[in-house]
């Protein structure tokens, strides 16, 4: 049980604290699991503070026993969410409850994140006209479905000593695309390959209307 040991009070049974003769706060205890340094409840040092409520309501300045009683009252933590102001802004609110919502957003924003896929292509410095289209068409497809795409070129023994030639296909590369990409990583070496990194441009596969349709 949760027990609040302050030096004028004595703790009578686990859970209950005797506040004069006769006179007991029971609660019950809330036990939370945290893995950050957000004070909470019994962990609160400061002696007063400035409470909000459960509902965003400003409550005004509370002995920090006062706004304890005023979260056990509803069942509820006591949360410091503005440690450094003067005094610190405490608020009512279920601690647990708020931490997993926390978690499902940062859930929910990774997710979204993943969704923007990076695929990637690689490229000789030396490749063929054919060889270099049928690249150039994946890479495009790639883009259309809304991917980013990471353009490599793979550098082989003494092809080291012209990095231009790797150069000249990327240039090459995000000239042919221009109307449908920006490059959103310009080429650099990393080791043995040269990387730049592509972006499809928002609108860029929208079917446009033909001049007939526009006629009708």
């Amino acid at each position: 049980m949760r027990q609040r040991l302050l030096p004028f009070l004595r703790v009578c049974e686990p859970g209950c604290l005797l506040e004069a003769p006769g006179h007991f706060i029971c609660r019950e205890v809330r036990k939370i699991a945290k893995h950050d340094d957000t004070r909470i409840n019994d962990e609160i040092t400061a002696t007063r503070c400035r409470l909000i409520g459960v509902d965003g309501s400003q409550l005004g300045l509370f002995g920090i026993r006062d706004a304890q009683r005023v979260a056990d009252e509803q069942g509820l933590d006591l949360v410091e969410i503005a440690p450094n102001a003067d005094p610190p802004v405490c608020r009512v609110m279920d601690y647990g409850k708020y931490k997993y919502q926390q978690a499902m957003k940062a859930k929910a924003a990774r997710k979204n994140q993943s969704r923007v896929e990076v695929k990637e292509m690689k490229f000789r410095p030396k490749i063929d006209v054919g060889d270099y289209e049928t690249k150039k068409g994946h890479v495009l497809r790639f883009l259309k479905k809304g991917a980013r795409v990471k353009i490599t070129i793979m550098f082989r023994g003494r092809e080291m000593a012209h990095p231009e030639q790797g150069l000249n296909v990327l240039e090459r590369l995000a000239d042919d695309l221009k109307p449908y990409a920006t490059v959103e990583s310009a080429p650099k070496l990393e080791g043995r390959n040269m990387l730049m990194l592509l972006a499809p441009i928002k609108g860029a596969f929208d079917e446009k209307p033909s001049k007939s349709d526009g006629d009708k």
